[in-house]
């Protein structure tokens, strides 16, 4: 069932993806943007979305969405890896600064999903694979970001309105839970975590972004 909250969490990852994409195609560089973290997001979503193969829609706003989702982030790969030939002087230091190695998040997400899960079946295992790992994919882009100790603004607002959408989560599961008695326990375990990750960066952004001094981490 829709809330404001759920609307305006959908909204908030929206605008994500519209403004790493303009960030890569008329900025033309990926320099403060993590690869990684990008195919951890592909993961995520041909995952979390392969009851579309089912044809078991819920309806045609979820159907689109879950398109749409695995669509741009596959996209988003693509416009990266063409930056090997367009612009491999920005690639090469992209690579050289993300050097977060996933292994250490893909087993951990993948045995939390046999552990803990809603249904011991393929889809749902994959499911609650692809929950735990959206909840630490960030990982990657917030080490590349303190390795580099500052970001373009066009990035800080892209890490910033991914937060935000799954922070906004949070009030839309409490109100799920008052107006449909439903509590989905492992959800707000990885939204919460993966909310607190971004807890340290939602702070700097506040003091350095929105009061126009610029966003520097702290040394």
């Amino acid at each position: 069932m829709f809330n404001i909250f759920r609307i305006l969490a959908d909204l908030s990852h929206l605008a994500s993806i519209v403004i790493l994409l303009e960030t890569i195609r008329k900025a033309r560089q990926i320099d403060g943007i993590s690869l990684k973290t990008q195919i951890l997001y592909v993961l995520v979503f041909c995952t979390r979305y392969l009851d579309l193969l089912t044809f078991r829609w819920t309806s045609l706003y979820n159907t689109l969405m879950k398109f749409f989702f695995i669509g741009t982030s596959v996209y988003v790969v693509k416009l990266m890896q063409d930056c090997k030939l367009t612009n491999p002087v920005s690639y090469k230091d992209m690579m050289f600064r993300d050097t977060f190695q996933i292994k250490y998040l893909l087993g951990p997400c993948a045995l939390l999903a046999l552990v803990f899960n809603y249904k011991f079946t393929v889809l749902e295992l994959c499911w609650s694979f692809s929950i735990w790992l959206e909840s630490v994919a960030i990982l990657p882009q917030l080490f590349m970001l303190s390795r580099s100790g500052k970001a373009s603004t066009l990035t800080t607002h892209y890490i910033f309105a991914l937060g935000l959408y799954r922070a906004l989560y949070i009030p839309n599961w409490i109100w799920r839970y008052y107006s449909e008695n439903r509590l989905e326990k492992l959800s707000i375990f990885t939204g919460l975590l993966q909310t607190a990750l971004y807890s340290d960066f939602f702070y700097i952004y506040y003091r350095k972004v929105m009061k126009g001094r610029g966003f520097e981490l702290p040394h």
